[in-house]
């Protein structure tokens, strides 16, 4: 008696329940009946995301120029310490910006106003988005994915085009600042794409989130730096009278835009994932309770097991331990990508590997294919074989040997060179993006659906904080590293790598007990 007992409630609970109306419940009748990979879904999700990321990017190789052209800065030295007061409104006196400005390590002004627009991304937009991530992800819980998204994208469409038409140095943090609070984009994104698909296609789905991503931040600079200044590169089609002759950096801007404009209109034929159901719930445990929510008794109709779905995201441990391990690795990230740039320019006697601008852009844009490749086809059968917390726990462990490695490699020079830089830039990008991706999934299956969009939004807000140091404190760690070029202990440049493996060291252990939950690690 007691085994029919408990057979009818296994089949009560198998039982599946379809509202009608409901998007959400539309979606998981098709996730049903189609058990393949949604390659329609995922192909829009990925321009979503490539829009998203390229307006962020594509000033990196013109806004030293755009600082200047503002003539806000009385000398051209102090172009890059302006371009820190647009870069870092949350630390407006950094390190970097003091060395700059009284004349400390000269020989490298050049070279810190050169990558200083790239504080830009850590400022202003971050900042922004920092302060309305969490609105965007409860928006998002409320109203559905897919308004937040189109909204998002009106925003790109929008300041995008006016930040390329700015006139004054307050113009210009005024629209970025705007673009990052308005444009929720990320947060919600990466709760659609846990739910557009099957669970075994999950891995693959956030995978192409964390692609675009990073393609869109390597593309982006290739636009702005192609068609900044029009009507000096390319007189014969753009005067100097012209709108792009007028407006100089209108012209990527306006690419951006239009790319943002095209996606939006597509994202009308994106279907909706959140589930509204008006209050009619039908008797039992319906499908959407069974596969979303925790378990529940059949005849009682209560929950016996997981979290209280009313409960306070800040108390869910699960979610904030995986969210404060991948805040870590995204200020490891950040302060990397800063350092990686800054070393690679920097002369070889000091270290660095003496390469262009064009040189590290050849790097980056070789890193971004190698990435897209292997996020695409094997990050999915890695996951599928070891899991995803034991994937993010290797990419940890394998980043520690190549960062220490850069030291020495910029002792070689010629194709020897060219080729180690190119496979550790690529493994670098490649175990960064594992590592997050893993956790990207399970911050969404520590919640319930109806809290996936405000608890990922409380993530981009913690990533958003921690970015937004990440380039100070790279700058300026990288600074003070080249003072110590015959130093006892880890002279010049092996100190820099040193202390970004203690930081990723410092993540790795998180990831075990007790500070990453049991139920995370499988």
């Amino acid at each position: 008696m007691g085994e029919e007992n408990s057979h009818r409630e296994v089949l009560l609970l198998k039982k599946k329940v379809y509202y009608e109306g409901c998007p959400g419940c539309l979606v998981e009748k098709r996730k049903q009946a189609q058990k393949g990979i949604p390659f329609k879904e995922f192909s829009l999700m990925w321009f979503v995301i490539l829009g998203t990321a390229l307006p962020i990017s594509s000033l990196f190789p013109f806004l030293y120029f755009m600082i200047r052209d503002f003539h806000i800065a009385k000398k051209e030295e102090d172009i890059g310490y302006y371009a820190g007061f647009v870069g870092e409104p949350i630390l407006p006196f950094t390190y970097v910006n003091l060395m700059v400005k009284y004349n400390i390590l000269s020989e490298y002004r050049s070279v810190l106003c050169l990558f200083y627009p790239i504080f830009f991304q850590g400022s202003s937009f971050m900042f922004g988005r920092a302060l309305t991530s969490y609105f965007w992800g409860v928006i998002a819980d409320r109203y559905g994915r897919k308004p937040v998204v189109i909204f998002g994208l009106i925003t790109i469409v929008v300041f995008n085009t006016l930040f390329g038409l700015s006139t004054s140095f307050w113009m210009a943090i005024a629209t970025r600042f705007l673009l990052g609070s308005l444009n929720g984009i990320l947060g919600p994104i990466r709760a659609y794409a846990s739910e557009i698909c099957r669970d075994e296609h999950q891995a693959m789905g956030l995978s192409l989130v964390s692609t675009a991503w990073g393609v869109g931040l390597i593309v982006g600079p290739s636009v702005g730096g192609f068609f900044a200044q029009p009507a000096d590169k390319y007189p014969d089609i753009f005067s100097q009278d012209s709108l792009f002759g007028r407006f100089p950096y209108f012209l990527p801007c306006l690419c951006m835009s239009a790319f943002a404009a095209l996606v939006a209109i597509v994202c009308i034929w994106l279907p909706e994932t959140l589930h509204k159901h008006n209050g009619k719930e039908k008797e039992g445990c319906d499908e959407y309770e069974a596969l979303e929510a925790p378990v529940c008794d059949v005849k009682e109709g209560i929950n016996v097991k997981g979290p209280d779905s009313n409960e306070s995201l800040f108390y869910n441990w699960p979610l904030m331990s995986s969210i404060i391990i991948y805040c870590v690795f995204s200020l490891h990230d950040m302060a990397y990508s800063e350092i990686f740039s800054l070393w690679a320019e920097s002369p070889r006697k000091y270290g660095g590997l003496g390469y262009t601008t064009d040189d590290v852009g050849e790097v980056l844009s070789i890193s971004g294919l190698g990435l897209l490749v292997f996020q695409a086809f094997l990050y999915p059968l890695a996951a599928k074989i070891f899991g995803l917390v034991m994937v993010s726990r290797i990419s940890a462990v394998l980043a520690l040997p190549l960062l220490a490695s850069y030291p020495f490699i910029a002792r070689l020079s010629g194709f020897r060179l060219s080729l180690l830089i190119n496979c550790a830039s690529m493994l670098k990008n490649i175990f960064y993006v594992s590592l997050i991706t893993g956790l990207f999934v399970l911050q969404n299956n520590a919640v319930e659906q109806h809290q996936r969009g405000a608890a990922n939004g409380i993530s981009m807000t913690g990533q958003s904080l921690f970015k937004a140091f990440g380039p100070a404190g790279g700058g300026a760690l990288f600074s003070w590293a080249q003072t110590r070029q015959h130093a006892t202990f880890l002279p010049g440049n092996q100190i820099v790598f040193f202390i970004l493996n203690v930081i990723a060291a410092i993540g790795f252990l998180m990831t075990f007990k007790p500070f990453l939950p049991q139920s995370l690690i499988k």
